[in-house]
């Protein structure tokens, strides 16, 4: 579909309405009733009920950004995506929702300083490039939750534009150029609604979830004046606020720059995911929404936010995996434009498998042919000479060992860092121990990275 486009690059495509750029959802006042007396005999759930229903009947609705016919037409084609049920509104089918997050400055709305000091504030805006960018898909069918994340630097054609970083979609087009263009990088994926956070709004969402615990993995420090960013965290495990785990999102300075600071997000998501998501989570939902509504933009109804949650909240662990988008770095970004270059037929294999685009088997790899790096958490290296020696006897060829892992684990991870789940499931099966996992925090040039625990060592012990 085509995508409306205006003069204004602060604002193309789009019309804001005269009550500050908001519109009001499209509710049904008797449906949410009648939801609500279905919960009365829930006793566990009659308080959330009616709090859902104050929500439902808001005059703040959460969708800011006002979208043409053609523009919404992008998200799935108006197709319902939950009903209603006597407990909790649930998913009907697999959905598709594009996360975009955004940090804007003054500058990038052309805005002029507060003063000469060079500072630039931090806006309550979700205009300008967008600095986090991911697919997430809740599929209640395979009972799995998918969040693909692409790097902000990646390489990608926008209608109009050109080919250039995918990060300025958001800038040229807001959400709907935005997932226009990564269905067209994603092999034609649908997207069916889409959500827009800005950075003010992670801050006060982690602060009303509680904090999160995460393990920093090395100090972390940096300081920029010009936007008042001060990062400086220690490595260990920590519970951090709104605040630190802003800072633990935002830094990149470091050899794997954004990459490196998405392996970071998709730790804090787990984290957030595994600490916090929980049916209790549901019951606070209108407090949650009221924290963060003006930082929050999209196009989810209140039913449908809460299916999402819902299903989240079920989803096991192991069934929750993080992704990052195929491909390699060029360049070192001193004389050129410094780009992530997508894998086509990596991106096939991985929305095949994911993303119920195809997939046949016989696109996995052969195990014997994996690239395994092992990473150590136990300050034992004849351990993982020994487990080097264990991998070659069970026929992998391709094992390396990488850099040290900095958080002791008591249990062994197999990361399956492409999302070659197969592949890491048959590692963890001839070595009889650990846990899989699939995300993309492990060694960046594996297709799988064993982050080595204790429970190794015990079983060297026992044999």
């Amino acid at each position: 579909m085509p995508v409306n486009k205006t003069d204004d690059k602060t604002h193309p495509g789009r019309k804001k309405t005269p009550s500050g750029g908001k519109k009001r959802a499209k509710g049904k006042p008797g449906h949410w009733l009648w939801l609500v007396l279905g919960f009365g005999g829930v006793a566990m759930l009659s308080a959330t009920a009616g709090a859902l229903l104050a929500v439902s009947l808001s005059s703040t609705p959460l969708l800011q950004t006002k979208l043409s016919p053609e523009e919404a037409a992008i998200f799935g084609g108006g197709k319902s995506i939950s009903r209603g049920t006597l407990r909790l509104p649930e998913l009907t089918r697999p959905v598709n929702i594009l996360v975009v997050g955004t940090k804007v400055l003054t500058s990038d709305l052309d805005q002029e300083a507060p003063d000469d000091s060079g500072y630039e504030p931090l806006v309550n805006s979700f205009e300008g490039l967008s600095d986090t960018m991911l697919l997430v898909r809740f599929d209640p069918e395979q009972e799995k939750l998918a969040v693909l994340s692409i790097p902000r630097d990646t390489r990608a054609y926008i209608e109009g534009h050109g080919i250039t970083k995918i990060n300025a979609a958001n800038y040229h087009g807001g959400p709907a150029l935005t997932a226009k263009t990564v269905s067209e990088l994603l092999n034609g994926v649908g997207v069916d609604r889409y959500i827009r956070v800005n950075v003010q709004g992670v801050e006060k969402l982690v602060d009303a979830l509680g904090g999160v615990t995460v393990y920093v993995p090395k100090d972390l420090k940096y300081k920029d004046d010009t936007q008042h960013l001060y990062i400086d965290l220690k490595e260990g495990r920590q519970h951090l606020n709104g605040e630190q785990a802003v800072q633990f999102l935002r830094f990149r300075h470091d050899k794997y720059g954004d990459v490196g600071r998405i392996q970071r997000q998709q730790t804090l998501m787990r984290a957030l995911i595994e600490q916090t998501l929980n049916p209790a989570t549901i019951g606070r939902l209108p407090k949650i929404l009221s924290v963060i509504q003006s930082h929050i933009d999209t196009n989810l109804s209140v039913e449908e936010l809460v299916a999402l949650m819902g299903f989240g909240s079920q989803t096991q662990r192991s069934n929750v995996q993080m992704l990052l988008l195929p491909g390699d770095f060029n360049g070192t970004g001193q004389k050129e434009v410094s780009y992530w270059l997508p894998s086509r037929r990596r991106i096939k294999q991985m929305m095949a498998q994911h993303f119920d685009l195809g997939y046949d088997e016989s696109d996995e790899i052969d195990p014997t042919f994996l690239r395994i790096a092992i990473q150590n958490s136990t300050d034992d290296s004849e351990a993982v000479q020994t487990l080097v020696s264990k991998l070659r006897e069970e026929g992998y060829r391709h094992v390396y060992v990488a850099e040290q892992w900095k958080e002791p684990l008591q249990v062994t991870r197999i990361i399956a860092q492409q999302g070659d789940e197969a592949g890491a499931a048959a590692v963890q099966k001839d070595l009889g121990f650990g846990e899989t996992r699939v995300e993309s925090t492990g060694s960046l040039n594996s297709h799988v990275t064993i982050q080595l625990g204790r429970d190794w060592l015990k079983q060297l012990i026992e044999d």
